[in-house]
Formats: structure tokens, sequence, C-alpha cells
């Protein structure tokens, strides 16, 4: 059973997101007024604590706003992650939020098709995180690789066998981390070597997009191309490269992210989560090939 706190002033917006999430009958759905109610309901001092796996909040609220709880839950509940509901006029404070640790986000022009679908990314994520961390353990420095064939079930087994390379990270560096990894290896296994575009998860109806990623996956040349991911690790970094068979594309050509008319939009999420997850993100010039960087939070402070 999923625990989920979904943070908002608006009566109209709680009724409609816990609407959509009551249609998952596996979560317990709990809610707060603002950012400072939600605090008081977390804190396990209180006679009404509520300890949720996701925190789900709006950004413009009174009292704490999104960007403030943000902040107060990473530093007090860092294994909580929290999921931001940006809508048009909050594109600068989702910004700051998901490099205050946020974990992602979903736009509220499109909660309806993708809300349910984050929460799920996020959760997972989280799972993959809990059973590896060790922050008493400091790993040598060492090098592994992968090829992966295009199934999406691949992805958190690879996810968590990367993860327990960083016993020693926070937990928001292990899970931007691994969000970061999980939306690189959908690119590189949907959009790369399968040539789905991504535009498909814009609308209510995704059957398109996934009925072409099961059709793909079976004909040629799609079913022989591969993912391949190489990472290195030490105590201070991460930085992993994946790269796929397709066509590619030009970085230059791709509308930036964290505009505001495009940070509405599913299609952009991911490369935007990378690039405010890690510290450097580079292309090849083929456009089929990522780098990515990560430096430990713990060692930057210090």
């Amino acid at each position: 059973m999923a625990k989920i706190l979904v943070v908002e002033d608006s009566a109209i917006d709680r009724m409609l997101v816990g609407g959509l999430l009551a249609k998952e009958p596996n979560w317990e759905i709990e809610f707060a007024n603002d950012g400072q109610e939600a605090l008081d309901r977390i804190d396990p001092a209180s006679p009404d604590h509520f300890k949720p796996d996701v925190i789900v909040t709006d950004l413009q609220m009174p009292r704490v706003d999104g960007l403030q709880l943000v902040r107060t839950v990473r530093d007090l509940y860092p294994d909580v992650p929290v999921v931001l509901i940006t809508s048009l006029g909050s594109e600068g404070l989702a910004v700051q939020a998901l490099r205050a640790g946020a974990t992602s986000f979903s736009p509220k022009s499109m909660l309806r098709s993708d809300l349910i679908r984050t929460l799920k990314q996020v959760l997972e994520m989280t799972s993959h995180m809990r059973y590896t961390h060790n922050p008493d353990v400091h790993p040598a420095s060492k090098q592994i690789a992968f090829v992966l064939e295009n199934e999406s079930s691949l992805i958190g087994a690879t996810i968590e066998h990367l993860q327990e390379n960083l016993p020693s990270w926070s937990d928001r560096d292990r899970l931007q981390i691994g969000m970061a990894l999980d939306e690189a290896l959908v690119n590189a296994m949907h959009h790369g070597n399968l040539e789905v575009d991504s535009r498909l998860r814009e609308s209510d109806d995704e059957t398109r997009y996934y009925e072409l990623i099961r059709s793909r996956k079976s004909v040629s040349p799609f079913c022989h191309r591969r993912v391949r991911i190489e990472a290195e690790f030490s105590e201070k970094h991460i930085c992993v490269q994946i790269s796929d068979d397709g066509q590619g594309f030009d970085p230059k050509s791709i509308p930036d992210p964290s505009c505001d008319e495009n940070l509405h939009k599913v299609s952009g999420r991911g490369l935007f989560l990378i690039r405010s997850f890690m510290d450097q993100v580079a292309h090849n010039v083929a456009g089929n090939q990522i780098t990515m960087t990560k430096l430990r939070q713990e060692s930057t402070e210090a």
C-alpha cells in the first residue's frame, strides 16, 4: 500500500487530484491544505502523523509554498520524494524546486494522463533505492558496462544494480540519479532504437505510443538494436554514458525544456530532469549517445 500526501490549497484541485489517484486501489491518499499543514502531518511527533511514500504538491500556496516544502523535506525527511504539480506562472519556482531536491513534476494541464504514470515511476525508483542504501560503505573506484535489449522491464533492474555502487550517497542524490537514468534509458530504447515520437504522449490517449513500442520490438531493423551503458563510480562521482543504435538527432534542435511554454509538455520532461539532476550532460555529434556526470553532494559541500 503506497501512501501519498497531496498538498494543495485549492479545494477544487484537491478533489481533482484525489479523484485521479483514487483510481489506484493500492494507494492510500491523504491531503494537506498547504506546505505548513503537510509538515505538521509528517512530523513524527504529531498526533495525526502520516508518513508518506511520496508527496504531491502544488507550488504556489500560502504560508509555506512548494519550494519551501521541498527544501524542508529534503533536510528533515530525505527519503521522501516530492513530485511537483506545475502550472502556468510557476515555471521559475519549479526549476528552483527541482534543483533543491524535488524528484519529478507533472503539468497541471496534463494531470489526467500523466500524474499516475509519474508517481508510479517515482515509487519504483524509491523501491530500488531503499533496498541498497548503506551509508557506511565507501566503494573503490570501478567501471561496469551493460548491453540491453529494448525491454522496459530491464530498466529497473539495471538502475538497481547501478545504485548498489552508490551506498554512501545521500537519499536525495541517489533518487535524482535514478530518475535521470530512467529517463535516459527510456529515451534510448523508445525514442532512439525504436524511433517512437515522444509527442505521441502529449494526448490523453497514449494507445498509439505504446502500440508502436510493442510492434517495433519484434520487427527489423528495430529489434536488432541495443542500448549500451558504461558507468564509472568513485566515492565522489558517478559518470554514466548511454548509447543507442538509432539514427540519432541534432541536440541543438531540441526546444529548451526549461522555457515556460515547454515546461508543460510531457515530451520534454526527460531531458529537463536529466539536466536539472546531473552536474554535467553532453551528447555526441550523432545524437545517439548521452554522457551524464553527478558529483556527490556531500563532497561538493565539503
